[in-house]
């Protein structure tokens, strides 16, 4: 496996463009061990790669950013542990992968619901970040799941929603409006929520009332509901 990883991360090299770095910089990402590869690259090499649960995990103890990105997009869901899970999510030191991984692997494992409670509570600004992540991809990707596994999110979103830390308050509002968004229920559930959040006297909640409300009362959100329910 050694071998193959190294084959993997010279083909990224070659794939890297460091002219990108400045404008990812720009976006507020970590490029301290970034090579330059663009989401849309990583996703066709991994394609090619196809799930190997031990190249991810040796993908990622290479440190690299876009090779933790890709090792996310190979990795196999069911071999995830929780002790894994754990060990990555400290690992986290950008926005971006905070998101890749959540999105890609960590919200189709067996242990995301549980994690996303866990990690919303605790102090660290990405692991926190990563709780109300998973919490917004779920809302996306688990069609299994039943919406009242989400409405068990809305009162953790309304505890947290003082934190004034841009990484943590954009996430907070981002898996407020995915859940809105996932049924007519659950939109009314939301708004209630963004209700409120709107009034704690603190700026990070106004902000992230704000934000969640316009899009969740928005023509487009709502028109989608009646759609559906005139279907």
């Amino acid at each position: 496996m050694v071998d193959r990883t190294r084959v993997v991360i010279r083909r990224m090299n070659q794939m890297g463009d460091r002219s990108r770095l400045v404008g990812m910089e720009r976006y507020g990402i970590n490029t301290r061990k970034a090579l330059g590869i663009s989401v849309t690259e990583l996703r066709g090499l991994a394609r090619e790669l196809g799930r190997n649960h031990d190249l991810a995990v040796s993908l990622w103890e290479s440190e690299i950013h876009e090779a933790r990105i890709l090792a996310s997009m190979v990795d196999d869901p069911a071999q995830v542990t929780e002790a894994q899970m754990e060990a990555w999510v400290y690992d986290l030191d950008s926005w971006d992968l905070c998101d890749q991984v959540c999105g890609n692997l960590f919200d189709r494992t067996r242990f995301a619901f549980r994690k996303a409670v866990q990690w919303s509570a605790r102090e660290d600004e990405f692991v926190k970040r990563a709780g109300f992540a998973l919490m917004a991809w779920a809302a996306v990707h688990r069609k299994d799941a039943p919406d009242e596994q989400f409405e068990t999110f809305l009162p953790i979103i309304r505890a947290e929603a003082t934190d004034d830390r841009n990484y943590v308050r954009k996430a907070v509002s981002w898996a407020l409006r995915q859940i809105g968004k996932r049924s007519r229920e659950l939109n009314l559930r939301a708004i209630e929520t963004a209700r409120q959040i709107q009034k704690i006297d603190a700026r990070a909640a106004r902000w992230i009332a704000g934000d969640a409300l316009r899009e969740l009362e928005s023509p487009a959100v709502q028109e989608r509901f009646a759609a559906r329910s005139n279907a």
